[in-house]
């Protein structure tokens, strides 16, 4: 199985752009890792969207959407666990 492109809404690359550096290098090897497997363990699809997911980095999330028929992953935000889903 090849690897899915990862892709980066505007929003989320400035939420990233916003964070300390610590936090950063710790939340990129993860949505790294979402190219080699996108449903990985711990995974949660979001209640009432139809191709939403999170994944936990500590007290950070990351929402994406998957395509399998174009194998992206794009992440739409990143976001500290109390403002996740507003």
């Amino acid at each position: 199985m090849a690897d899915y492109k990862i892709t980066f809404a505007r929003p989320a690359l400035r939420e990233l752009e916003n964070f300390e550096a610590h936090v950063v290098r710790r939340i990129f090897p993860k949505i790294e890792s979402l190219a080699r497997q996108p449903r990985p363990p711990g995974c949660r699809k979001l209640v009432g969207e139809e191709n939403l997911w999170r994944v936990r980095v500590g007290d950070y999330r990351v929402i994406y959407s998957i395509n399998d028929a174009r194998e992206v992953v794009d992440i739409i935000a990143v976001r500290h666990r109390g403002k996740a889903y507003d």
